[in-house]
């Protein structure tokens, strides 16, 4: 389980960069509270994949899912979807079966609908506002 740490939003997007060619395709959830870097780190992400730059990618808190690189990232946001069935209506089995990369931050709000395998990262805002990034695979 690697363990970063960044302090700058600069060094959040750069360690997406790096992290983009290590990941899986498929579900990759994003895990932090408000504020803790996850649209930050999916700029990385999404940049280090060829597929947008950073300045491109926003959250999809209101439009929900996002896609960059024609297919080849998708950015997904449940954040303001309370059951299970919403997320079902969203077509996301489409989507992580076309063999993207799926970015999807408050996912495990909804666990039973993103089994193993996944990747999870795990982004924390320390005191004093350094964040620390954690990755994990999940079988």
């Amino acid at each position: 389980m690697p363990l970063f740490r960044a302090s700058t939003e600069a060094e959040t997007i750069a360690l997406g960069e790096r992290l983009a060619a290590k990941l899986p395709r498929g579900v990759v959830l994003l895990i932090g509270n408000l504020g803790a870097g996850k649209t930050t780190l999916a700029k990385g992400i999404a940049y280090g994949l060829g597929a947008a730059l950073p300045d491109d990618v926003s959250s999809p808190t209101f439009t929900l899912i996002h896609e960059y690189g024609h297919g080849l990232v998708y950015h997904v946001d449940l954040y303001r979807l309370e059951e299970s069935r919403e997320v079902e209506g969203l077509g996301l089995d489409d989507i992580i079966d076309s063999g993207a990369l799926v970015l999807i931050e408050w996912g495990e709000r909804f666990p039973e609908l993103f089994p193993p395998p996944r990747t999870e990262i795990h982004l924390r805002a320390l005191p004093d506002d350094t964040r620390e990034i954690e990755l994990r695979r999940l079988g």
